[in-house]
């Protein structure tokens, strides 16, 4: 993922970098908005990130800068309003990815490490749809974290990426749900 970001330009990283920022701290009371956020994201990186298999498929796309823009667009957009009308799949879905694109991403594509990868992702999933509010929170947090951490990676080369990675993302995602937990308190 972290490759196909470092192809993004300023503006799309800075857009990026707000819709992070929105979701991580107002996640749980935009979640209708954070859901389709989220999903439009993990849409637009996952379509992005198979760009190289569908021009292998039609080299037609590949030739046009037109389809290269609107495919990873229709495929976030087709996956948001999936994540839009249904919650309860949205949280488990987007906990679900959140695992296994960490996981592939830091452990690799074997087949163990999938295997492995969707076993973990699948219970902490079942626990996320079984604490919804909680499972919302952190989850969106972490989506926000995971987008801001790999905006200010691309935007601010300067910054060490084997140092400040996990750190980044721990911090964020627990300062986005203390905020929300704090500013939800007697929201359900």
């Amino acid at each position: 993922m972290n490759e196909m970001i470092q192809g993004f330009e300023i503006p799309e990283l800075l857009i990026l970098l707000g819709l992070g920022i929105a979701v991580l701290f107002f996640g749980y009371r935009i979640k209708k908005f954070a859901f389709f956020i989220a999903w439009f994201l993990l849409g637009y990186m996952g379509t992005t990130y198979f760009m190289p298999e569908i021009t292998k498929i039609s080299p037609e796309v590949l030739s046009t800068q037109l389809y290269q823009i609107l495919i990873p667009i229709a495929g976030g957009l087709l996956l948001a309003l999936l994540g839009f009308s249904i919650e309860k799949l949205c949280v488990g879905g987007i906990s679900f990815a959140l695992v296994m694109v960490t996981s592939i991403q830091y452990f690799g594509s074997s087949i163990q490490t999938i295997a492995i990868s969707a076993v973990v992702a699948v219970i902490i999933a079942a626990l996320a749809v079984t604490l919804l509010k909680p499972a919302t929170i952190v989850a969106t947090s972490g989506v926000g974290a995971y987008v801001i951490t790999l905006a200010l990676l691309a935007l601010i080369p300067s910054i060490d990426r084997n140092i400040f990675y996990w750190p980044m993302l721990i911090g964020l995602t627990a300062v986005g749900s203390l905020f929300q937990f704090a500013t939800t308190k007697h929201t359900s």
